[in-house]
């Protein structure tokens, strides 16, 4: 069983799939870190974003991992480290590169092989997974999704601009539907699902629901 997860910043893709992934028994794969896991270790080294050599060999070296949803780069704890936003502002742009999309598409490949996942990120249902049993789209008003990503930054002690959030979603979400690799899409059979103005609970149901129908469970 492979559920794919797609949709904007801030959308609500990670809190959902982990839900459903804990109700459903499925093994859950955030693929944004990992790009973002990628987007830290090119700052750390400052690597040009138009170094194809260095970014290869960044990719033939690359030590990554995740376990109880904690990210790890060259084997330290940086789950904090990659939600930061030097990393969120440059993520769209490391995430365009060709080298970097095709390593990740096939670790994703890896990991999800034999096994039920649910995965969440831009071009799941649409290039990683096209065959995916359940495609969903998230989609959310903007300014709610920069609100919920300001409360998520101050609930953890952190300091943010309103404003600034949501100028960086909106260019994000330019950046992520225009970028000529594996655009941000809805796939052809993707099922939208709006979470303007609905809560956590009724938004995990709404899923629940298709992936019942899906899968003629009664």
């Amino acid at each position: 069983m492979i559920i794919a997860v797609d949709g904007p910043a801030g959308s609500g893709k990670s809190t959902i799939s982990k839900l459903l992934a804990k109700e459903l028994g499925l093994v859950y794969l955030d693929t944004g870190a990992m790009y973002r896991l990628f987007t830290l270790k090119m700052l750390k080294e400052n690597i040009s974003f138009s170094d194809s050599d260095k970014i290869n060999e960044l990719l033939e070296n690359l030590n990554i991992n995740i376990e109880n949803d904690r990210f790890y780069l060259d084997e330290k704890d940086v789950s904090e480290e990659i939600r930061k936003s030097e990393v969120s502002e440059n993520v769209s742009e490391v995430s365009a590169i060709k080298e970097v999309r095709e390593e990740m598409i096939n670790l994703q490949r890896k990991f999800s092989s034999s096994k039920d996942v649910i995965l969440d990120g831009r071009d799941i249902g649409t290039v990683v997974f096209p065959n995916a049993d359940i495609k969903i789209f998230l989609v959310a008003d903007p300014k709610e999704r920069a609100e919920r990503r300001y409360k998520e930054v101050i609930g953890k002690g952190g300091k943010a601009s309103f404003q600034e959030i949501y100028e960086s979603i909106v260019n994000r979400d330019r950046l992520d539907t225009v970028r000529e690799i594996s655009p941000l899409k809805k796939a052809e059979d993707g099922i939208e699902v709006d979470t303007t103005g609905k809560t956590i609970e009724e938004v995990k149901n709404m899923i629940l629901s298709i992936y019942k129908t899906k899968s003629n469970i009664c």
